[in-house]
């Protein structure tokens, strides 16, 4: 069997951290990049990242390093595990450093403020890669499950279906499960809207709403990704694959899912500021629930779950007038 090859995993948080452990154990050589020295010295020192999975003991070929340059010299992928709103700055960075043949990974589950771009757009935009260079992890991934190595599958997606053979081979393990697809689009959205979606349920659970509003909101919410994907001509399959549904499933009843908690938090009470002072990591959907109504408008989906999310975390809503709101609705057929 080839070799899976080597790997730079840029970001030091806890999904980039894990993936770094998968592909690890999967056999490829891996160099983390972060900003912070000390989190580097912690890994190559004691092999650990205690600020972001502490307990976890990271495998010993695991290094880690705050030079770009040297991260990405002859690595076969190049992993992107930064919150999506700060990519484009720190991609283009890194891009001189960019060897030609080096596939661009993103781990990320987000949309671009302003452009409304999907992170493999913005990957496009500042690298210049062509779309069989671009390939997108998604998933039920949370992280620290997966850094304490229990079962998980994924999707690997890339417009060239070798390109995605080549990044599943490189993080295939006992514990990781990964499924090739082309639907680049279609994996994208899904873990995008997701966030959004499990910050409206974590809103409900903190009210106590109950576990019919849970599935309401779940299945309503995959109702209103899927209209959206279809209209950016995504395969609508996708959306009841691991990308879709299965990613949804997996952060709207997990406390470890920083969206559903940072809802939760809302939906007790607590101001937007008072949230984002006791959340420690980046909860994707605040700021991606405004692109990803933006993206609707822009191709005129009704996307009614997200606009309360936004209403509630941006405009100061009350969650109990906005989901008064959302319940009184006029009626309409289910598929539509």
């Amino acid at each position: 069997m080839t070799h899976p090859g080597k790997a730079a995993v840029f970001g030091t948080g806890s999904w980039g951290t894990a993936f770094g452990v998968i592909l690890a154990d999967a056999g490829c050589e891996v160099t983390l990049w972060g900003r912070r020295a000390e989190v580097a010295e912690a890994v190559n020192t004691t092999h650990t990242n205690p600020g972001y999975l502490p307990g976890i003991q990271l495998p010993a070929s695991v290094r880690a390093t705050t030079d770009a340059a040297e991260a990405l010299r002859g690595a076969d992928f190049a992993v992107l595990a930064v919150p999506s709103q700060t990519l484009r700055a720190n991609l283009a960075d890194w891009t001189p450093h960019l060897e030609a043949g080096t596939v661009l990974v993103s781990l990320m589950k987000g949309v671009e403020l302003g452009t409304a771009k999907r992170m493999s757009e913005v990957v496009e935009d500042v690298t210049g890669a062509t779309a069989d260079r671009i390939a997108v992890v998604t998933g039920p991934n949370l992280a620290k499950e997966i850094a304490e190595r229990r079962p998980a599958a994924a999707v690997v997606a890339c417009a060239d279906e070798a390109v995605a053979r080549r990044l599943q081979a490189a993080c295939h393990t006992p514990y990781f499960r990964p499924y090739t697809n082309t639907d680049v689009v279609g994996c994208e959205l899904g873990g995008a809207v997701k966030n959004v979606i499990g910050l409206a349920v974590g809103i409900a659970d903190g009210m106590g709403l109950g576990d019919n509003a849970k599935g309401s909101l779940i299945t309503r919410g995959l109702a209103e990704t899927t209209r959206l994907g279809l209209a950016m001509g995504a395969d609508p399959l996708t959306f009841s694959g691991l990308a879709g549904l299965g990613d949804l499933v997996a952060t709207c009843s997990s406390p470890l899912s920083r969206n559903h908690t940072f809802g939760t938090n809302l939906g007790r009470g607590m101001t937007l500021q008072e949230t984002v002072a006791v959340t420690n990591q980046t909860a994707e959907g605040v700021k991606s629930c405004e692109s990803v109504l933006d993206l609707a408008r822009r191709h005129g989906v009704d996307m009614p779950i997200t606009e309360t999310v936004v209403g509630i975390v941006h405009e100061g809503k009350s969650p109990v007038v906005a989901v008064k709101e959302l319940m009184s609705r006029s009626a309409k057929p289910e598929r539509r």
